[in-house]
């Protein structure tokens, strides 16, 4: 019997940017439609618009609703109005607008179970904003939307690391306050979790970074190692999680360290990501802790390039292989756990209280 293929929804994100240009790439090999069925949220103008300037012949076919998607083909959802004015590199409230509605037709379809895995194309932070989206990036964002009550973790990797971040987008002088026991305690479980169900890693082990130079150097150069890192560790270890460190970012990474470790917990944005995109230009971005599985791309709208052509579709490209790759990987690794075996009781009773033992009758019958 064929497997059937995952349906991949994909949002357009900034109309402005290099959004359009890598799907439209990722999807002139033919061979991506053996892989999935795409579901693009945008609208068919912009496309098209993209698609001529760029002369790309990557068709698409216009569907109003994400059940009409077929195979073999790129399927545009057109889920706004055609009135959307390109303007090629600059930002601009309404291509923001535009990425937003997108998003919100997503998650609709999501609720409706229309899509197995989603993947984002870079939205511009600042002019997504609005009163119905008031988030610092899509994480946060799929967090109150998708969540379901459960924390995000924003992962990106590629083909040696894999970074995860304690903090997002925050203000380096915010760091300090919001770097705690109990939120790295709450990250790395996360990241544990993902690397053994997303990842399909049995036994992971998380290096994890200080946020002072030097690992505060003793306590000279900041106390956040000594106060609150290490306790962090020490009670992931305790909850039998392969947690080391604190390593000092500079000779972590200069060193080739990370090699000996499945995944990187890093405090903050840069400390992990500037290494990482340094390392190799392709990365993804994953939204590890929801039920949605969720990639991206590891570029942003990349406005200085484009409508110039020179935009990589191999972000892209790896965004939907990893998307895809999550979501077996999770069939595989809950199809054991979806019918537990009954727990087997007798009871015993005496003249006060009745007494429940959970082992089968059969392990009883001859006492010694």
């Amino acid at each position: 019997m064929e497997e059937r293929k995952v349906r991949v929804a994909i949002t357009q994100g900034d109309t402005n940017g290099v959004g359009w240009e890598v799907i439209l790439r990722a999807f002139e090999d033919p061979d991506m439609f053996e892989l999935c069925t795409p579901i693009v949220y945008g609208s068919p103008k912009v496309a098209t618009y993209h698609r001529k300037a760029l002369n790309i012949e990557t068709p698409f076919s216009i569907i109003s609703s994400a059940d009409e998607a077929k195979d073999g083909r790129l399927n545009l959802l057109a889920c706004m109005d055609d009135d959307v004015k390109v303007e090629l590199g600059q930002p601009s409230s309404e291509a923001g607008q535009a990425a937003l509605k997108a998003l919100d037709r997503s998650m609709d379809d999501y609720q409706q179970q229309l899509f197995d895995v989603l993947v984002t194309a870079p939205i511009n932070k600042s002019t997504i904003q609005s009163d119905s989206f008031h988030y610092t990036g899509h994480t946060e964002y799929l967090e109150a939307k998708a969540g379901d009550g459960n924390k995000a973790l924003m992962i990106l990797l590629n083909d040696e690391l894999r970074v995860a971040l304690v903090t997002t987008h925050i203000a380096i002088r915010d760091l300090s306050e919001a770097i705690t026991k109990p939120r790295i305690v709450e990250k790395a479980t996360i990241l544990h979790q993902a690397l053994k169900r997303d990842f399909r890693i049995s036994n992971p082990r998380i290096a994890v970074l200080a946020l002072n130079p030097h690992a505060g150097d003793g306590g000279l150069l900041g106390t956040e190692e000594q106060e609150v890192i290490i306790p962090a560790i020490a009670e992931l270890e305790q909850q039998g999680i392969q947690a080391f460190g604190p390593y000092p970012a500079d000779g972590f990474f200069g060193s080739h360290q990370y090699q000996a470790f499945d995944a990187v917990l890093a405090m903050y944005h840069d400390q992990g990501l500037a290494p990482l995109k340094t390392i190799a230009s392709d990365g993804v971005n994953v939204t590890a802790g929801i039920p949605l599985v969720r990639t991206s791309p590891a570029h942003g709208t990349a406005f200085d390039i484009a409508g110039q052509g020179r935009a990589s579709a191999d972000s892209m490209r790896h965004a939907i292989y990893m998307a895809i790759d999550i979501w077996r990987n999770r069939q595989t690794y809950d199809q054991p756990l979806a019918n537990p075996l009954p727990k087997l009781y007798h009871e015993k009773r005496d003249d006060s209280e009745k007494v429940r033992f959970a082992i089968p009758k059969s392990k009883t019958a001859n006492p010694q």
